[in-house]
């Protein structure tokens, strides 16, 4: 198997986002809190939106100086979609998703100033018997692949994939695209869970993520903190052997 391990200029600390999927902020900051230093990347999504100070507590993470990957992947009138980018990208948010067609996703790079817009392929949570119920007569790989070109001809800056396609998107499209992929699972996924084409952290990264977004296996672990650090041990153990990696031949 080939071996798509980024070339991107990343530290490699920042490769790993968590996801702060909680009902309120308080809970979010105190995990934030808990893992220290040890991150320095955090989503924060939908769920989180719906609570109130989500706007305060983006402040707060840049104020302690956290990257953020704003996930609240905008799909509207694409005229709707250039403003809510434009009025994010003076937040200092670093990532931001948008879900939508060819003109929502030209009209959500028109006014992002810093800002790097992702563009959602194909969620996690689905799999063929969901893209048979939502009409689509593709296979997951091939909506994946048409809608990073389009992504990529859009102009925006990267896509969020599974890593079971990231593969196939570093393949046919290179390094021109941010690939951003959920649905980590540290070790194999035997918990029932929504997530369906799920891989591990160290598949993610072969297959050619940039960034990985890594949820429960660290908000639900009996020490978060130590979940963090064993991630990115993985993480800097790749990234450092990165030349080892590189002369192996494809098998």
């Amino acid at each position: 198997m080939q071996n798509f391990l980024s070339t991107k200029a990343i530290d490699s600390r920042d490769r790993l986002i968590v996801a702060l999927d909680f009902p309120s902020v308080s809970a979010a900051r105190a995990l934030v809190t808990t893992l220290g230093d040890v991150v320095s990347f955090y989503k924060i999504g939908l769920e989180l939106f719906m609570a109130e100070g989500y706007f305060d507590f983006l402040k707060w993470l840049v104020s302690q100086e956290k990257k953020v990957f704003v996930d609240l992947k905008f799909f509207d009138v694409p005229e709707t979609v250039r403003s809510a980018v434009r009025a994010l990208a003076g937040s200092g948010a670093t990532l931001a998703t948008v879900h939508g067609n060819q003109s929502i996703m030209e009209a959500a790079v028109k006014d992002k100033g810093p800002l790097k817009i992702l563009a959602v392929t194909a969620l996690t949570s689905l799999d063929r018997g969901d893209l048979d119920d939502l009409g689509f007569s593709c296979d997951v790989e091939s909506l994946v692949l048409s809608r990073a070109r389009r992504a990529l001809e859009a102009g925006v800056d990267g896509v969020v994939s599974s890593g079971m396609e990231a593969a196939s998107i570093r393949a046919e499209l290179g390094d021109r695209l941010l690939v951003v992929t959920p649905g980590i699972r540290p070790v194999e996924n035997k918990s029932v869970d929504d997530q369906k084409r799920t891989v591990d952290v160290a598949q993610a990264f072969r297959n050619g993520a940039d960034y990985i977004v890594v949820g429960r296996p660290i908000r639900q672990a009996s020490n978060p903190r130590l979940a963090a650090i064993e991630i990115q041990q993985t993480i800097q153990h790749l990234f450092s052997h990165f030349g080892e990696y590189q002369a192996r031949p494809s098998s």
